[in-house]
């Protein structure tokens, strides 16, 4: 806007300026889908180093459940038992 109140008319794009806002333009689409990458890899890099820690675990308490229900048995108490009832 001019100090008089007119409007002045943008100035026109060169073809240099159409390029570069296309490279832009493609330049964050890659970055984007780069981004989207490495959030898929990370998450599949923390569930890779997660599975073995649960495998453990999960090895560890059952030989635990195992070990006092063994130990149970042998003193002559009868365990719990796990009933599901269904309706």
């Amino acid at each position: 806007m001019t100090p008089d109140g007119g409007f002045r008319e943008p100035p026109r794009r060169s073809w240099l300026d159409r390029a570069l806002l296309r490279v832009g333009g493609v330049a964050v689409l890659t970055a984007v889908i780069a981004g989207g990458l490495v959030l898929a890899a990370s998450a599949i890099l923390i569930l890779g180093l997660l599975i073995p820690v649960l495998i453990v675990a999960g090895a560890i308490a059952f030989a635990t459940l195992w070990w006092r229900v063994r130990r149970a048995r042998r003193a002559g108490v009868v365990p719990a038992r796990f009933v599901i009832l269904r309706r």
